[in-house]
């Protein structure tokens, strides 16, 4: 079968031909139905080198993946062949504390892990058959379109952790900043609507992106230039945002966010942008969180899906064919993707 595949850091992605993979004892192959396609993928082929991660390649790309169980290893149970799935991209332990709560996106051995889930180290969906090694991972999908359903796995359930650790401050009156109105950014304006009275504020590079931010609703949108921090305290009448979620993690968001935030709020940095924020006692308003955030949990997956089973949520999706699969990549890498991409094998 063809896949697309990382076949070394400092490297593009290359469709290849490969076998088809077997079940072993206790794992589940899917025929994936969606992969999507995320930014964070470019981290790994053009910024990481090796070392810096326990794993590495090749492997086949592609960790939000939904589809259909097609075959059962021996020993596996709990789900059917036919059965439509999301897969859960985090693999621990399986073992550990935060494992057996469903929380393997904090695994305690992640350092020590082999892999970090499909397409983080070992094969993953962009591909017509994934291989995954427990049936702990397989969400049903009711009658969600796994192509669809595919971005909630990573682009929606992230934002979702993120979201649901400051929901103490969202409260009536209350402001959200969403830095970043891309693949993760757009399903947290939709998110925050959903579980929050919050108003949202978007800002991004990208007049577009804005554009869709509006259109899902976001209260406001703002242009990321120089005037950006002061059009955010004046629409908060000075006081500044009780929560800023940043979906980049550069130099330049990240002092936006402190600049925008208010004493007593949250700073949540979820891109993998690279920069950083010097902290010190009068560099930041006083008490505010910073922190970072990675993935969610199982039990969260869950909500998600229930919440786009509901109608309350909605990836803006771009589909490709795995042919076309590589110039998903370029057209993110150029910035012209609107949305989520999500590469459809079959």
């Amino acid at each position: 079968m063809r896949a697309l595949r990382l076949v070394d850091w400092k490297h593009g992605p290359e469709l290849v031909d490969v076998e088809e993979p077997e079940p072993g004892p206790g794992e589940v192959r899917i025929r994936v139905g969606g992969a999507g396609a995320c930014h964070s993928d470019l981290h790994l082929m053009y910024d990481f080198e090796g070392g810096l991660l326990p794993w590495g390649p090749p492997f086949t790309l592609g960790h939000e993946n939904a589809g259909w169980v097609d075959a059962l290893g021996p020993g596996a149970s709990g789900v059917a062949v036919g059965d439509a799935v999301a897969v859960y991209g985090p693999w621990g332990c399986g073992a550990c504390h935060r494992c057996v709560q469903g929380m393997e996106n904090y695994c305690v051995h992640q350092a020590s892990l082999t892999a970090a889930g499909g397409g983080l180290g070992t094969d993953g969906g962009m591909a017509r058959y994934m291989v995954v090694p427990h049936p702990r991972y397989l969400v049903p999908l009711g009658d969600l379109d796994p192509v669809e359903a595919a971005p909630l796995t990573d682009a929606a359930l992230t934002p979702y952790h993120a979201i649901k650790r400051s929901l103490p401050l969202l409260i009536p009156g209350s402001t959200a900043v969403v830095v970043g109105a891309g693949g993760l950014g757009h399903m947290a304006i939709q998110i925050l609507a959903a579980l929050s009275p919050a108003r949202v504020v978007a800002v991004d590079v990208d007049p577009k992106a804005l554009e869709l931010a509006s259109d899902i609703g976001a209260a406001e949108t703002v242009l990321m230039d120089d005037d950006a921090v002061a059009r955010v305290r004046e629409s908060t009448s000075g006081i500044g945002a009780d929560v800023v979620l940043d979906f980049v993690g550069i130099d330049d968001t990240l002092r936006f966010g402190a600049a925008a935030a208010r004493s007593l709020g949250h700073l949540t940095l979820v891109g993998i942008g690279g920069g950083t924020l010097p902290l010190g006692f009068f560099t930041v308003p006083y008490e505010l969180s910073v922190a970072t955030t990675y993935w969610g949990s199982i039990p969260e997956l869950i909500e998600v899906l229930a919440l786009a089973r509901a109608g309350k949520i909605r990836p803006h999706v771009q589909r490709f064919s795995l042919d076309d699969a590589p110039l998903a990549y370029e057209q993110m890498r150029a910035g012209s993707l609107r949305g989520r991409a999500v590469v459809v094998p079959s």
